[in-house]
């Protein structure tokens, strides 16, 4: 594991250096780190990674060994220790970097490379997209998940999950509410909210996306749209090519500047945690950090929005029987955002509907942008003791507001072969309100 000093004294991992010095190895992040409980191993903990990084910055190991990289490229990105660091260590911002600085030494797999390729051309993505969704509708990705051996199929699994039975729209201004006192609720005007529509949502969860605008409309916002936006660069900057992301990230803040936007709104965790970083991430850019903050600081995740508004309860349709739903927190909407109460107040609004505790919400399910496509073996490792947990709630329906997540996690239901299903939160309330507009 020895080497030569390393040019690294310029790299983006000497400049975060100050957030390393901040940690005291403690050890109050590994109970908290889903690869160091699944691989019990200390490198492969987010104190381990740091001592790795001191290393790498001092020069006692190459940033070309092999076994190094490996425990880098095993972090999940879940930020899980950063609720649980004591001192404030940005360890997001860390592995980040580290990978930024590994990533002039050692290419990517080839796997990681092609899909982040995609997700940066939209004539590329699009096709590739498009094409999913003809393999989900052939029904031919549930068909294949359960053929090939689990590892293999469940990217078909993954797919299979996205599948919705559209349900018809409605006008927002007919929903019946559950107070007399929200009879006018369409006259209210919070401001105006423009969409992140997203890559994977709006190709794969288009329904989420109507979803979304429509619930906010109940609650009194005004929708408008951003033309011309893009990837938000998540899945590049996480895996080392941060010159991607700024890339995106100046497109589409000149797309939602020119919306007109109030508030841009997120149903996206990971979406939402990079968006809201577009400050951090351009910060060097004179011409760009100022508009990059303005830009962070109207980032809102949908379920703020609606928690804001209450969320309006619909009206409880008579007859229907009642459904359990458990809530499994999305890492970067509860670790990096630290948003948590406003999902669960919009479950809450639901009629008709139990809500019951999910053992390790906080831990993450293995999904991490591309990490389960990347490394399929730790993250089914990781997401085994989700299901587990998720069968043990007795709940029909597990709901949670990213769509790696729900991928995921309704993946690993398809081939457990299991009746429960993933939801995004805003899905269940925009079917309570579509119910309470065609009650009579």
């Amino acid at each position: 594991m020895t080497g030569t000093a390393l040019p690294i004294a310029q790299s983006p991992l000497a400049e975060a250096r100050a957030g390393l010095d901040r940690c005291v190895h403690c050890g109050f992040c590994l109970p908290a780190c889903p690869t160091y409980l699944a691989l019990d191993d200390e490198n492969d903990s987010p104190r381990g990674r740091l001592l790795l990084m001191g290393a790498l910055l001092e020069g006692s190991i190459s940033p070309d060994d092999a076994t190094i990289g490996r425990h880098f490229d095993q972090c999940l990105g879940c930020r899980g220790c950063e609720s649980a660091c004591p001192s404030g260590v940005p360890y997001g911002e860390l592995i980040e970097a580290t990978r930024a600085t590994l990533a002039t030494h050692r290419p990517l797999p080839f796997v990681a490379r092609f899909i982040l390729s995609v997700f940066a051309e939209l004539w590329l993505l699009r096709p590739v997209l498009a094409a999913a969704r003809v393999v989900r509708a052939s029904g031919l990705a549930r068909l294949v998940a359960r053929v090939l051996p689990a590892r293999m199929g469940m990217p078909f699994a993954m797919l299979a999950s996205t599948a919705r039975r559209v349900a018809p729209g409605y006008d927002p201004a007919t929903v019946r509410l559950a107070s007399t006192d929200d009879t006018h609720h369409m006259d209210v005007h919070r401001g105006r909210a423009a969409l992140l529509t997203g890559c994977v949502m709006e190709s794969l969860f288009t329904d989420v996306n109507r979803a979304t605008e429509r619930t906010l409309a109940v609650n009194g916002w005004q929708l408008c749209e951003a033309g011309d936006q893009v990837c938000c660069g998540a899945l590049h900057a996480h895996a080392g090519d941060p010159e991607t992301a700024r890339t995106l990230a100046r497109t589409n803040i000149a797309a939602f500047e020119q919306s007109g936007a109030d508030v841009i709104v997120m149903n996206s965790a990971g979406c939402g945690a990079m968006c809201r970083e577009y400050g951090h991430l351009l910060a060097d850019d004179p011409a760009w950090a100022a508009r990059a903050n303005r830009f962070g600081a109207k980032v809102r995740d949908v379920s703020e929005l609606l928690a804001e508004a209450g969320p309006r309860q619909p009206a409880s349709v008579p007859g229907r029987a009642t459904t359990t739903v458990t809530y499994d927190a999305p890492c970067h909407l509860q670790h990096a955002q630290r948003i948590t109460a406003p999902p669960l107040r919009v479950l809450a609004a639901l009629p008709s509907t139990t809500l019951v505790p999910l053992t390790d919400s906080d831990q993450c399910c293995g999904s991490a942008g591309i990490f389960n496509l990347v490394r399929p073996e730790v993250a089914e490792r990781v997401l085994d003791p989700k299901l587990a947990r998720i069968a043990e709630s007795g709940a029909t329906v597990v709901a949670t507001g990213n769509p790696g997540c729900l991928m995921q996690i309704g993946g690993g239901l398809v081939l457990a072969g299991s009746s429960v299903v993933a939801r995004h939160p805003v899905e269940l309330l925009d079917m309570a309100y579509a119910r309470a507009a065609r009650a009579d």
